[in-house]
Order: structure tokens, then sequence, then C-alpha cells
């Protein structure tokens, strides 16, 4: 017991995109006295602001947000790069005295925050390159196919157009014969650094999609096409990671003649709500979220505050 008092408390915010976690963390943050963290995989990127609902520039003058804007659309961002920063802010604003939020919904980023990440092989390069031509060749499905024959639970856990998770995947199963699920079962991610309370936001399902319907229509609205434009004029590639993600891809399909802006929209809207499905799969199995609706600010204030002994 003694032991668990002295790691830093820190509260996470977290439920599927479209749950309000931006909105309650805003009205969090002063009334603790709290700075935030951004646990969102996408956010991290520069001149990507309207696709990835990021917090305008006024939210983040009143409240101070860490790990947004750190990294160019083509660079490799990933859960152990998050985790390392993250624990660096937390330890300064612990001893600062400060409360800390971690806001967002990328599960891995949150797991290995809280519990550790598995170690896998040393990444073999012939082996990344000759999945990467495939990749280029045939496309995410077929390699996430290829890992579903290999490890159908971590396929079953990975996006059907997450190349990157689904490559290393498979370089841990190609190199060393045992797969990721099996690593991250014998793992159990418990290797905690900090005392935490998680936050789960969620809605009825049909809320839920209706809100998600409603953020893609009002990304439309403020300019997520320009933002496209804007990226591609800068040099870069459809294929980096990033530019693949939800919203960007369906743009510049549109840009380039390949479909409709109402047929883009749908699928913007579609894929996005497929996406929410996986997030709250991924959030279910997780034993440790303690689940408020998103109006029930003043019951998870007082939670937090209890927690935080604020």
């Amino acid at each position: 017991m003694a032991e668990k008092t002295l790691r830093p408390k820190i509260v996470i915010i977290l439920g599927p995109t479209g749950t309000g976690k931006t909105d309650l963390s805003l009205k969090l943050a002063p009334e603790l006295d709290a700075e935030i963290i951004s646990a969102d995989s996408m956010q991290v990127y520069r001149f990507m602001d309207i696709g990835t609902a990021k917090p305008s520039p006024e939210e983040r003058s009143r409240v101070r947000h860490h790990l947004v804007d750190i990294a160019d659309p083509d660079e490799d961002f990933n859960a152990a790069r998050f985790a390392e920063k993250a624990g660096e802010i937390i330890r300064r604003l612990n001893a600062e005295g400060r409360a800390v939020l971690v806001v967002g919904g990328t599960g891995l980023y949150i797991r290995a925050l809280t519990g550790g990440l598995i170690e896998g092989p040393s990444p073999d390069r012939e082996l990344r390159r000759r999945l990467r031509e495939d990749l280029k060749k045939f496309g995410a499905a077929h390699l996430h196919e290829r890992l579903k024959q290999q490890d159908e639970l971590a396929a079953s856990r990975i996006g059907v157009n997450d190349a990157v998770r689904t490559i290393r995947a498979l370089e841990v199963v190609e190199q060393g014969g045992e797969t990721i699920s099996k690593k991250q079962e014998a793992h159990g991610f418990q290797q905690r650094q900090y005392d935490f309370l998680k936050v789960g936001l969620q809605l009825h399902r049909q809320d839920l999609y209706d809100r998600i319907n409603r953020r893609c229509e009002d990304m439309i609205e403020q300019g997520i096409i320009g933002e496209v434009r804007h990226l591609l004029a800068r040099g870069y590639e459809e294929k980096a990671r990033a530019l693949h993600s939800l919203g960007y891809k369906h743009i510049i399909r549109y840009i380039r003649g390949e479909l409709p802006l109402e047929e883009a929209l749908r699928l913007m809207q579609r894929d996005t709500r497929n996406f929410a499905k996986r997030q709250i799969t991924w959030f279910r199995a997780e034993k440790d979220i303690e689940w408020f609706s998103p109006r029930a600010e003043e019951s998870i204030l007082a939670r937090v505050r209890g927690f935080l002994g604020r």
C-alpha cells in the first residue's frame, strides 16, 4: 500500500470517438488545477486539426495541452514514444503539484502508459522491407488476412487498414515464432508506474452514431478539404500513415476525383462508426474502467476529486 501512494496520480478520460472527452476535460481541468496530456494517436501530428478534432487554439490557451502537434505527418509516432514522453510530463507536473488529465481514445497508448508494453524482437529490416513491398502491391487488407491466418486474436484487435500494427504483429510471429497475442497475454500489462483512475464515457449506440455522423458533416463545413489540399501541397504523400487515417483518406479520394463528395462523406461516416465499434470492444475488455454518461459532470468531478484527494 505504501508503495502505491508514492506513485504519481493520473486521471484518464477515455471512450470511443464522439463521446465528448475533450469537452469534459476542458470543464474539469480548471476545477482541478490540471493540465491535459492528449492520448490521441492522430492529434500528435502537425497541420492536421479539423480531421482529428483537435482542441482549438482558444481551448488550448485556456488549459495547457501536451503531446499535440509534436510530429510531422510522415513521422512514425508509436505507443512506446507516447508512454515515454507522457511519463516525463507526468513526473514534472507531479513535482509541481499539478493534477494530470490523460484524455483520448487510443487504447494502445493508454495501455502502454498504465501497464507497459511487451518486448518483441528487434525489427528485421529485410523482413520489414518485404512486408512494406507487399503492402504497396496488395494493400493493407491482404496483410491483415495474412496475419489472421497466423494470429487470429491479434487480427481481431487490429483494424483492417492499420498497416503499421499489422506489419509489427507479422514481424513478431514471423521472426520469433510466438504470436504477439501470446506475448501480450504473458506480459499482462501490469508494469504499473502510476496510481490511476480511468473514467470512461459512454452513450447509447444510436446517440453515438448520430454524433459521429454530425461530426463528419461538421468537418466538411469547417474546411477539411482545404486542410487535406494543404497537406498534399506541402509534399506529404498519401501513403503516409497519418494521411491514411479516418477522414483524410476519404477526402483524398474525393480530391483525386475517385469519389463524389457525398459518397466520400458517407464512407467517412461509416468507417468512423466502425472505428468507434472497435474502440468500444477494446475498452469493454478493460476491467478497471468506471463508466459514466458524459452528461454526469458533477458525479465525475466528485469521483475525480475523491481520487486525487482534492
